[in-house]
């Protein structure tokens, strides 16, 4: 596959089950069987949520986990996710002690990225202190060896491409970036054409998956219950890669399947299956590689 490029496992993936908002999201699979998992598959890369990486740090530590990944050739590897690092007051010092967790993580395993998100509150928040607080999270990450991508969110404050880009052209910084996710596309109303004329650059990551097109439960239920493996839905796959290509995007792609029924099968099935769907869709779309 002379296009196909590094893909990478992202947390809930292969997390095993666990949901997002379960009151602990540690992954029950241990980490050598996730990375050999990963790695047996193809991808490049592993994912860690805040709780994951702080509990393999206490009980493996920083050194174990990086052997781990580096004897499975797993080098794409990435954190998620900061939420409030533009707030004040009480929510402002919960995210605080999250960023720093995960910058130090970052640093210590060299993370590629850590992502970030919008307010799921619904409230607005100010254009220049969105600008101001995400330059200065960059400047952080930046001595961290580490990226911040904004996942853009329909129902949260940074939504749409024109607040996203806004935020990211404001600050400026060059490891500051989107991160677009197939699922918010479809389900955020965005089109193909709107994201193919972005500019090179500002793309600091994407995400595949599948979905129907109508959606089948409240927006927040079913990003955590309903997607698909690649081309098991009827998401535009193709035109969104396309459109990618289009922007000169260059970098690796996540794989990121939050599923009721995915999070039931073996990590080895898991990896296999999701891997294998998401690397045929480049047999026959340009990656712009």
């Amino acid at each position: 596959m002379a296009n196909l490029p590094p893909l990478i496992c992202t947390y809930f993936t292969l997390a095993g089950a666990i949901g997002p908002f379960d009151a602990s999201t540690v992954s029950p699979i241990a980490l050598g069987q996730r990375a050999r998992a990963a790695a047996s598959a193809g991808y490049t890369g592993l994912g860690f949520n805040s709780q994951d990486i702080a509990h393999l740090l206490d009980t493996l530590g920083a050194a174990q986990i990086n052997t781990i990944l580096d004897d499975h050739g797993l080098v794409d590897n990435e954190l998620e996710v900061l939420l409030d690092w533009f707030v004040d007051g009480k929510r402002r010092r919960a995210s605080d002690r999250d960023r720093q967790l995960l910058l130090r993580a970052a640093e210590a395993i060299g993370a590629r990225q850590v992502k970030v998100g919008g307010d799921l509150t619904g409230k607005t928040w100010p254009m220049d202190s969105l600008i101001e607080e995400f330059a200065f999270l960059c400047d952080q990450a930046a001595r961290a060896g580490t990226a911040v991508t904004i996942e853009l969110f329909p129902s949260s404050n940074l939504a749409d491409l024109q607040t996203g880009r806004a935020v990211v052209e404001g600050a400026g910084r060059k490891n500051g970036g989107l991160l677009l996710d197939i699922w918010h596309m479809v389900r955020g109303n965005i089109n193909m054409e709107a994201v193919a004329s972005l500019p090179d650059g500002l793309i600091n990551h994407v995400e595949l998956n599948d979905g129907t097109l109508l959606p089948r439960a409240d927006y927040l239920t079913d990003t955590i219950e309903n997607r698909l493996v690649p081309g098991e839905g009827e998401f535009p796959l193709g035109a969104f890669l396309q459109a990618i290509a289009a922007t000169g995007y260059r970098g690796a792609y996540g794989v990121e399947i939050l599923s009721a029924t995915f999070r039931s099968l073996p990590a080895e099935q898991a990896a296999r299956r999701s891997y294998d769907a998401a690397a045929a869709l480049f047999d026959t779309v340009p990656s712009g590689r």
